[in-house]
């Protein structure tokens, strides 16, 4: 009974942050309001505070701004104006904040590419951007050099080449941007003004995980209702604050809850170009980092290394971003003391943004938008309807495919193409010639106590991550959390195959481990307790390294396509746990034939 008091004072006092973030006026379409805008405001206030620590470099608002008002003004000079397309492939670095700085004060649209995209993904990208120019860090220089002939952008005047390091000249297909720029007009731009809420100030491409990647658009009015609700009612930070931020600053993640939620309220931010989990902590004492940027697998990977001196009374006290799995999140609250673990939930496409706010555990927390769960057939990949033709809403705290209504208060922006845009759209739900947006993901609703009559959700699958095994619906994270929890597993990815002469598909998992030092017996039996025979993987892989795209995900394609198949698997390992007997043994060739032959008796 105490403890339950305790919560509710807790939440209330909760209030006190959430009231002025209720009662802030958004901008509308036609205001002033851009990540530009921002920036020159915080500048004002905070100019000579650090912006970005990198590497040994370190920049103050002033320096930033100015350096972005000098290249913005030679993009001017060479033509580039509002609604402009500019390609920007570059590595986390501060020229790349320059870069985006510098296009939204023009009203130019970023194009942010995903740096290890290469061959046919990133002429894709190029061309379907429809960009006038390029800026492309000297450290990509090389893949992009492969596609010369097959891009869009064929001047030499039009691709800036920027510096990176000694290590690098400059091609005779680029410019080098150092050698034209003109330091002394360092002023800010007049035609700033012209840049409004409703104008798009960046396309954000999809992993490409399913497909070739697709561009979403992300007007001004998002970026700022983002970082406001970030920064204020996530965080938490204020101007003494320093976000470590090591994701790609191309994606959602990085670019809008890392460096935009910074420039809001006047923070820093240590940037890097790529995770080490062996120099997190180390780098968080240096730079005294208060907050955290981060996705799911970037928490896995710090869970697994040892303890060391240095995760000990760590700076680290806030930190925001999605996919911490609850079988992680403990770890977070009590080995590395973060007191404030903000979940949220959205896409960069999409039209509603999910957060917790209360600071609970294992939520994606609340939204203010108007979102139903309805029920899902896994095994025919759609939704399920009554007899009278009407979407099935699901019961409390019972998982089911996430629709949000489109509507003023959740607009729907959608990608660059129209056609795939209106794929993702949903209609007569509930009434004839209403719209929803089609998440894609399966939720659930949560007790979590007191919460101030608000619905918390909890993010259960992506629709394509669960299969059906025995008549069985099996969540691919679920098996992984559970897995992840045996001592020699190193991040499980777990997938469903077909088999021959079977329903459904056949539960696998990919992992890398010391085979030689692997207990299949011990294993086994790990798997036999803690999964019910539905959910137990049929066939596990030995994997060298998992692959994963630029924010950290899991890929699972391939791993899907190459299945069980010892014709496609190379040198990897695969076991199996054959029908009727309790421990994984090797697959063999002559197993492998029984199992096309469909005679397998799964």
């Amino acid at each position: 009974m105490l403890s339950k008091i305790f919560e509710f004072f807790r939440v209330l006092g909760e209030l006190r942050y959430l009231i002025p973030l209720m009662r802030y006026e958004f901008p509308s379409p036609d205001d002033n309001a851009s990540l530009a805008h921002s920036f020159e405001e915080t500048t004002e206030k905070f100019g000579s505070n650090d912006f970005i620590f990198f590497e040994d470099e370190v920049w103050t608002y002033r320096q930033t701004n100015e350096a972005a008002n000098v290249l913005a003004n030679k993009l001017i000079n060479d033509g580039v104006s509002h609604s402009d397309r500019v390609v920007l492939f570059m590595e986390n670095r501060p020229d790349y904040i320059i870069s985006i700085l510098a296009l939204n004060k023009i009203g130019a649209i970023g194009v942010l590419i995903n740096t290890s995209l290469t061959g046919n993904p990133l002429v894709h990208c190029i061309n379907s951007s429809d960009s006038k120019k390029c800026i492309v860090g000297a450290e990509l220089a090389s893949p992009l050099e492969e596609v010369l002939g097959e891009i869009n952008i064929k001047d030499k005047s039009d691709i800036y080449w920027v510096k990176d390091g000694d290590d690098y000249e400059c091609p005779e297909w680029a410019s080098n941007l150092k050698n034209l720029l003109d330091s002394s007009k360092s002023s800010n731009l007049s035609i700033t003004d012209n840049v409004t809420a409703k104008d798009t100030a960046f396309y954000i491409f999809t992993s490409g995980t399913t497909g070739v990647p697709k561009a979403a658009l992300f007007p001004n009015a998002k970026i700022i209702a983002a970082s406001v609700n970030i920064s204020k009612g996530g965080y938490r930070i204020d101007s003494s604050d320093c976000m470590y931020n090591c994701l790609p600053l191309y994606h959602s993640t990085g670019l809008m809850l890392g460096l935009c939620a910074c420039v809001q309220v006047g923070a820093a931010t240590f940037i890097r170009r790529k995770f080490s989990a062996s120099a997190f902590w180390k780098e968080a004492k240096k730079f005294n980092t208060t907050a955290f940027v981060y996705v799911g697998e970037l928490c896995r990977y710090l869970s697994f290394q040892e303890p060391s001196d240095e995760e000990v009374n760590n700076p680290v006290s806030k930190m925001v971003g999605n996919g911490l799995r609850p079988d992680l999140w403990d770890c977070f609250r009590n080995r590395f003391g973060v007191e404030r673990i903000i979940e949220i939930y959205g896409a960069s496409e999409g039209n509603a943004l999910f957060m917790n706010l209360l600071n609970k555990d294992e939520t994606i927390g609340m939204t203010n938008a108007r979102v139903g769960i309805f029920k899902y057939d896994v095994a025919e990949d759609k939704l399920v309807k009554d007899q009278n033709n009407k979407y099935i809403e699901v019961d409390e705290y019972k998982p089911g495919l996430l629709l949000v209504e489109i509507g003023p208060n959740a607009i729907y922006n959608g990608y660059t193409d129209k056609k795939a845009s209106e794929e993702k759209v949903i209609s007569n739900v509930l009434v004839k010639g209403d719209r929803w947006f089609n998440t894609g993901d399966l939720v659930k609703t949560m007790d979590v106590g007191f919460s101030l009559g608000r619905k918390h959700y909890q993010f259960v699958d992506r629709v394509g991550d669960t299969f059906r095994w025995k008549s069985e619906n099996v969540s691919t994270n679920e098996v992984a959390e559970i897995l992840n929890s045996f001592e020699h597993v190193n991040m499980a990815n777990v997938y469903g195959v077909k088999v021959p002469k079977s329903e459904g598909r056949a539960g696998m998992v990919a992992f890398n481990c010391a085979l030689d030092d692997f207990n299949w017996e011990e294993f086994s039996s790990f798997v036999s307790e803690k999964l019910p025979s539905y959910a137990q993987p049929v066939f596990v892989r030995i994997i060298e390294e998992l692959e994963t795209t630029g924010t950290f995900k899991l890929k699972k394609n391939d791993l899907r396509e190459e299945a069980y198949h010892l014709d496609k698997v190379e040198g990897n390992q695969v076991f199996i746990k054959k029908p009727g007997q309790s421990t994984y043994v090797p697959l063999d060739r002559d197993y492998y034939e029984v199992i096309e032959s469909g005679e397998a008796g799964f």
